[in-house]
């Protein structure tokens, strides 16, 4: 028989465990639900605001490059560019095969792509293709919607529209790349990259890239679950980059490319009053478009393995012998030793010899007879090599070696590039290190006329002539004569060294008259070259011979190989009686510094005054510059 009794405790007691079960579960979902309504209200209001809400970068504009008339050596201009965010892709070798059916896109460019996104975070969109065509932009834009996380966007990219007439001095922007990043890293500026997918390379463009770049702005905006954007919420913008202005101008610029032709070497004209630059032109030379979204492996294996050598500049990096254009600082040196007087007379036979020891070697002049008696004036005006000779003996590698380093010879100018060598002034003790061996007496004698172990870069023999110019003040080259920074101009401070201090103050005058009488005097080397000119200037010719000759061996330019031919030098400035510009030409494998150097230094200087740019430099000017009317 059933017993109805227990039967119904036992469906009571299973009935209030049920109840109870559920009223816990119940009551644990009310508590959970208290958490997450209630208790963690705001921090999970704040991990759903960061899915709908994205906080995106804004890159700044980059500061321009200006000549000294306004005109733009450096601008942005408006480009397209495909580019894709790599998390947003399921399979990126399907997409890119996919895109390449719609618009031409090359294996080398699929190539640099995947490269870069191997250094970029995942979740920022990388450039596949850059300067597209209106006709490129139409086509993928019909078939975008079948692309999610490939878009077209509109940015401003940098154009130098001088294109290689001014590539060493301003220099060009490319790709951010690893070691890029390692270096933004390191001094705690990638967070200001973080919109940013070019930086400066070389010359201006990366010596002020901190000034040029700006500062990145950002925008929140609210997007759906695709990333698509909706709407903006808030924005901070970005601070456009400060803007540069040179004292070059760019029919100058221009000039001195033309009269280059396809000699290689350089040209650099400087104001000796505050340092500026008004000339800056390495040869041979290269399109710096090329780099700005990407150079092809092919046009970069072509620059890169070229004979020539474009990508060296020469102006601050082409390490010559200095030869006679050095001889005026060496006769300086003599006269302020007490060593010689402005009537000390030798005997040039055409040759000099070591006194007193054994091995009489015969130290040969440029004219093989001779300049017959030659004091400190002769020296200079006719190049004589006798006098040096002598003068190098009795000074000594010591005297000389310091004189020089007071110049700036042996040390880097300070000019604002990072691409700048120190070139060699020799001493007793460099010697020692580079080459473990003593000096001998015999190195100085091709010292005292610039050859041997000494080489100078332009830049460097620029600087050392202005010094000249100024008697004794130096005053660092520089590229950069101003600033524009949010609407207001500054000019930019003019850096001094030491000076070179003398026991005699006349002694500048003396080299100064003879550095005049080598242009003006009818026996003077540079002469011919500066016949009938309308402005007054002085200079000095040099010529460096590029390999050695036996003592009876004559130097025949047909039978010589090009690149062992001697290089043509020049130094100069005008006007002699206010002196507001110094020229230095270096052409190598040309020849003769009076008959090749010389008038290409003439042609520069013809421009210059034929320009009126001698009185369009104010020196104490402080307003915004002009703006470029074209």
């Amino acid at each position: 028989m059933q017993d109805h009794s227990a039967e119904s405790n036992l469906f009571a007691q299973r009935a209030i465990i049920s109840l109870f079960f559920i009223g816990s579960l119940m009551l644990l979902l009310i508590g959970n639900l208290f958490y997450l309504q209630i208790s963690s209200y705001n921090s999970y209001q704040t991990r759903s605001n960061e899915n709908r809400i994205k906080v995106q970068p804004i890159q700044p504009n980059r500061g321009v490059i200006k000549d000294l008339n306004g005109k733009i050596l450096a601008g942005n201009e408006p480009t397209f560019s495909l580019e894709i965010i790599p998390e947003q892709i399921a399979n990126m070798d399907e997409t890119l095969a996919e895109i390449g059916q719609i618009i031409e896109i090359s294996d080398e460019q699929i190539k640099v792509f995947k490269r870069a996104i191997k250094y970029r975070r995942r979740f920022k969109g990388m450039p596949l293709k850059s300067k597209l065509t209106d006709k490129e932009v139409a086509l993928f834009s019909v078939h975008q919607h079948k692309f999610s996380g490939v878009s077209i966007e509109a940015r401003l990219a940098r154009h130098y529209p001088y294109g290689e007439y001014f590539t060493h001095g301003v220099g060009y922007v490319g790709k951010i790349n690893k070691k890029d990043l390692q270096r933004l890293d390191d001094t705690g500026q990638l967070k200001n990259y973080a919109a940013t997918r070019s930086i400066g390379k070389i010359g201006i463009e990366r010596y002020y890239e901190s000034q040029l770049h700006g500062i990145t702005g950002s925008q929140e905006v609210e997007v759906n679950h695709r990333s698509r954007v909706l709407r903006q919420l808030s924005v901070t913008p970005p601070v456009t980059g400060t803007d540069l202005h040179l004292a070059i101008d760019v029919d100058l610029q221009i000039k001195a490319k033309e009269i280059m032709g396809d000699n290689m070497g350089a040209i650099i004209a400087m104001d000796p009053r505050d340092g500026a630059l008004l000339t800056f032109y390495s040869n041979p030379t290269y399109d710096p478009n090329l780099f700005v979204n990407g150079i092809s492996q092919k046009e970069y294996s072509k620059i890169i393995g070229s004979k020539d050598k474009p990508m060296l500049n020469r102006v601050t990096q082409g390490q010559y012998p200095p030869a006679s254009t050095i001889k005026p600082q060496l006769g300086l040196l003599a006269l302020d030793k007490g060593l010689i007087t402005v009537d000390t007379t030798i005997w040039d036979p055409g040759y000099w010899r070591i006194p007193n020891i054994e091995v009489q070697r015969r130290f040969r002049d440029w004219k093989p007879q001779g300049h017959g008696h030659v004091n400190l004036l002769m020296s200079i005006k006719q190049s004589c090599d006798i006098f040096y000779y002598d003068l190098a003996y009795r000074l000594g590698i010591d005297n000389i070696s310091e004189f020089g380093s007071k110049f700036g010879f042996g040390d880097y100018t300070g000019v604002d590039v990072f691409e700048e060598s120190t070139a060699i002034m020799p001493s007793r003790a460099w010697k020692k290190a580079r080459f473990k061996e003593s000096w001998y007496k015999g190195d100085t004698i091709s010292i005292g006329i610039g050859q041997g172990y000494w080489t100078a870069t332009p830049v460097q023999l620029a600087m050392s002539t202005a010094a000249l110019v100024n008697r004794g003040q130096i005053v660092e080259p520089r590229l950069v004569t101003g600033i524009t920074k949010n609407g207001v101009y500054q000019a930019t401070a003019t850096k001094h060294r030491n000076p070179v201090v003398l026991n005699n103050d006349k002694h500048w005058d003396v080299i100064l008259d003879a550095m005049y009488q080598t242009v003006n005097a009818s026996d003077g080397t540079a002469r011919t070259a500066f016949k009938d000119a309308v402005y007054s200037s002085a200079g000095k010719t040099g010529t460096a011979q590029l390999f050695g000759l036996d003592e009876d061996e004559e130097y025949n330019v047909e039978d010589v190989a090009e690149r062992y031919r001697d290089n043509a030098m020049y130094v100069g400035f005008a006007p002699y009686e206010s002196p507001s510009i110094v020229i230095v030409v270096a052409l190598e494998n040309a020849g003769g510094g009076g008959s090749h150097a010389a008038p290409i230094a003439r042609k520069i200087l013809d421009l210059y005054f034929g320009l009126g740019l001698a009185g369009k430099r104010d020196l104490t000017n402080t307003t915004l510059p002009p703006v470029d009317a074209n």
